[in-house]
């Protein structure tokens, strides 16, 4: 165990026998957990949340034609276009009622981000009721990714995640997920995003997030600029290629809306953005009937498992879901969704200094992994980025050296994660705690 063990900062809150709740060092209670987002009401429908048959049904209910449906869409996911004003094509006398009913404001924007290079920009947003939410927009050569969030708070109570200890406030709606993308997208248009660089940012033997698979290294879209000085892609102007669920939030803790917004994601323009799937991270801290659910659900994301120690005696606390379902469990789950879907899963870790980075962590990371066959799975791990007012940190970056090695001479696929955004309270849930 942590040489610190006597003296952290942050800890998981545990619910006693009589009710109350602490932040204790003794494991006498239960770790509060929160599976269920709080009685709070939702934004106002989007069109975001329809599927395409249901927008059409909501212009025929205004006496509209079936038509506008597909033209606002169009506007919508071909062109990120929220303004109705801006939809010249639609009469002057339709867009007031039209914006009412399919594009009530979903985000404001509070605070931007901007590292030093312009690679990464980071949003904090305030929903319709006040909550604030975080995404991450980040350049690399060959990709743009954006590290969405997918609810208001988290109620896995994980004691290094700055969003883990906010606790849970409400599950975002499909548009707020789909939103974090259009927004983003319009960033990329208006060139706020620093141009690709000549050669990848993430250095030799690291893997930049959005990344997690080499099956999907021949997907690439190089980002050009073009005479105008517009940056575009072989498929056209330049857009988010890639999402990670990895934002704020547990995403299998809001299932059915996280998946209408994968929907809108892979659905062909203008139904939807006409992304890849196998794009698309989905990431969870190891909700096993979520993660078997996904497994069935045909369509070919990219699942990680924030798996963060291989021993249930660390993982208890560091993940406190553990207490309900096991690390084997976790992984076992893990591998069926490989089985079944033939994707390649992630396992990601968190290198944290004198907590889970010891060589025969590594080790038994590595045979719980090869029991379960070759070739399933690659491992991730991330040195912490730290959040403020917890003794939990990095390793040191031989200590994380040695860590990859153990793995990698297992036989199992390691590569250090790209991080990102350290100057800018990178970790999610930094910006919205510091509001």
């Amino acid at each position: 165990m942590s040489s610190q063990a006597g003296n952290r900062q942050t800890r998981p809150v545990v619910e006693h026998a009589d009710g109350t709740t602490s932040k204790t060092p003794t494991r006498d209670g239960r770790p509060l957990l929160n599976f269920k987002s709080p009685r709070a009401s939702q934004p106002k429908q989007h069109l975001a949340d329809m599927t395409m048959d249901e927008r059409i049904d909501a212009v025929k209910e205004m006496g509209l034609p079936a038509f506008r449906a597909k033209q606002i869409s169009t506007h919508y996911f071909s062109h990120y276009q929220t303004d109705v004003e801006s939809m010249t094509d639609l009469p002057k006398d339709l867009r007031a009622d039209l914006q009412e009913r399919f594009f009530p404001h979903l985000l404001t924007e509070v605070r931007r981000l901007r590292t030093a290079n312009g690679d990464t920009i980071k949003f904090l947003w305030r929903l319709y009721d006040g909550a604030l939410v975080e995404s991450v927009l980040m350049r690399y050569r060959n990709r743009v990714t954006l590290c969405v969030s997918s609810q208001c708070g988290c109620g896995m109570n994980c004691p290094f995640c700055a969003t883990g200890q906010q606790g849970l406030t409400r599950n975002m709606s499909a548009a707020e997920i789909v939103e974090q993308v259009i927004r983003a997208n319009q960033v990329i248009a208006a060139g706020e995003l620093a141009p690709a660089p000549t050669s990848d940012m993430p250095a030799e033997g690291e893997t930049a997030l959005g990344a997690e698979s080499d099956e999907d290294q021949g997907e690439t879209s190089e980002a050009t600029v073009d005479e105008s000085g517009t940056s575009t892609s072989a498929t056209g102007p330049e857009r988010v290629s890639n999402i990670v669920f990895m934002g704020m939030g547990e995403p299998l803790a809001n299932y059915k809306r996280v998946m209408n917004a994968v929907r809108r994601f892979v659905e062909p323009a203008p139904q939807g953005l006409g992304m890849s799937a196998r794009r698309i991270t989905i990431s969870t801290v190891g909700l096993v009937p979520g993660i078997n659910k996904l497994a069935a659900e045909d369509i070919p994301v990219t699942f990680a498992l924030s798996l963060h120690a291989p021993d249930d005696e660390l993982r208890d606390e560091m993940i406190p879901v553990n207490t309900r379902w096991k690390a084997d469990e976790a992984i076992d789950a893990a591998y069926n969704y490989y089985q079944v879907t033939g994707r390649r899963v992630s396992i990601e870790y968190a290198l944290i200094k004198d907590m889970n980075d010891h060589p025969w962590r590594a080790e038994l990371l590595a045979k719980k992994l090869n029991a379960r066959g070759r070739g399933w799975v690659h491992v991730n791990p991330i040195p912490l980025n730290p959040t403020p007012g917890s003794v939990w940190t990095a390793s040191e970056p031989e200590v994380a050296d040695e860590f990859v090695r153990r793995l990698i001479d297992q036989g199992i696929p390691t590569t250090i994660r790209d991080t990102r955004g350290s100057d800018i309270d990178g970790a999610c849930g930094q910006l919205a705690a510091a509001d």
